[in-house]
């Protein structure tokens, strides 16, 4: 699905959609308690369905060695992999995109040494086998990801494990998240300092009921919108929320003084679409550094963004692990390749209402992924995009 877009002002409040992030967590605690139906506010999309899905598969005794569809979520992916390990000796995982393209080496390091097969193809991954209580090394440069999955799983093993995170681990707050939630559900793990962390086994999850709260990745793109001077009012967000990316609220108000300034992606890598739009606007060079990550995401996030940003006339300059941005007076009138991303395709809707003209947007369902209701949002406060 194409969609154009015709330039004019933004002005109204908007409410952000409950959290993908937390979402993906409660979901997969309140299966393991038995109360999955007493989570409130759910995130609708793509990635919400494919855990939803994996996770009534892994529940589905009757159905022989699970098949798990995990569309693009990675999410879903890593925190399911080792789980499935624990439900059912296992599963067979497939997905679509670049999903099966991301490295899954920390948990293969991990299967290596503890006995567990796994053989991966083109475009799915097999694992089989069990895991027992012990220390657990991961990196902590590759993805908060696994430290996740393994903290849904080791509190169900027979007896105590450890995490030993052995580089800095980034995207700290997904896993700060991952905490909360598990508590909520009646499981302790102690972190410390995000070095170790200690998992007692034999736990069980509580049901409990559980509220998911707005997402601020996806506000993200509305701070993006009011830096581009449209009257937009942002509601329902918690300022104390464990979600990392609540920093774009200090971050735009950085961004929207003159000046040369860098910004550290290492805890935030899913802000850099909205803001690299607020950077493409700004009175000076924005460096983006520790992004390397990005390079593996549902595009070349570092790439696509930079192509996104170069269509509407800002000056780029990529290298492996940055992007840097000077900002433009004007935007071009332009298409942009959507590179089925969902983050790429809300950037260059929010930077397309201030263009010079037109702005076509291709692949824009890619926004199904994560805020299916994201160009619902736009209309509603005053947008014009119709599907080509």
């Amino acid at each position: 699905m194409d969609i154009r877009v015709i330039p004019g002002p933004l002005s109204g409040a908007v409410t952000p959609p409950p959290s993908k992030s937390l979402s993906h967590r409660a979901l997969i605690a309140g299966y393991l308690a038995g109360a999955a139906d007493r989570i409130e506010n759910l995130a609708s999309s793509q990635d919400i369905e494919a855990t939803r899905r994996c996770m009534d598969a892994l529940f589905d005794i009757e159905s022989g060695f699970p098949v798990l569809d995990c569309g693009e979520s990675g999410s879903t992916l890593r925190f399911l992999i080792p789980l499935s390990l624990v439900l059912r000796g296992g599963a067979k995982f497939t997905g679509r995109g670049r999903l099966m393209e991301r490295p899954q080496e920390p948990y293969f390091d991990i299967f290596r040494k503890t006995g567990v097969h796994f053989e991966k193809g083109p475009g799915d991954l097999a694992v089989m086998g069990s895991l027992r209580p012990g220390v657990f090394e991961l990196p902590g440069d590759v993805s908060s990801q696994f430290v996740t999955g393994l903290l849904y799983t080791l509190p169900l093993l027979p007896g105590d494990s450890e995490i030993v995170i052995t580089s800095p681990l980034e995207s700290r707050e997904y896993v700060t998240m991952t905490a909360e939630v598990l508590k909520k559900y009646g499981i302790s793990v102690e972190n410390r300092d995000f070095q170790r962390f200690f998992v007692k086994g034999n736990q069980k999850y509580l049901p409990c009921d559980y509220t998911v709260e707005a997402d601020w990745s996806q506000a993200a793109f509305w701070y993006a919108a009011r830096l581009l001077g449209n009257s937009v009012e942002l509601c329902g967000l918690d300022l104390s929320s464990p979600q990392g990316d609540r920093l774009v609220s200090a971050l735009s108000e950085r961004l929207a003084k003159s000046g040369n300034t860098e910004i550290d992606l290492s805890q935030i890598p899913d802000l850099l679409p909205p803001l690299a739009a607020m950077a493409a606007v700004r009175d000076g060079k924005t460096r983006f550094i520790n992004a390397a990550r990005l390079r593996m995401k549902e595009s070349d996030r570092i790439a696509s963004t930079s192509a996104m940003l170069r269509a509407f006339g800002a000056k780029c300059e990529e290298g492996q692990d940055f992007l840097a941005v000077t900002g433009t007076d004007s935007l071009n009138s332009c298409a942009v390749d959507g590179a089925n991303d969902h983050r790429i395709v809300m950037a260059a809707a929010i930077l397309a209402t201030k263009a010079s003209g037109p702005v076509t947007i291709l692949g824009a369902e890619a926004v199904n992924k994560s805020y299916p209701t994201f160009f619902d949002d736009f209309k509603m406060l005053g947008g014009e995009a119709s599907v080509l």
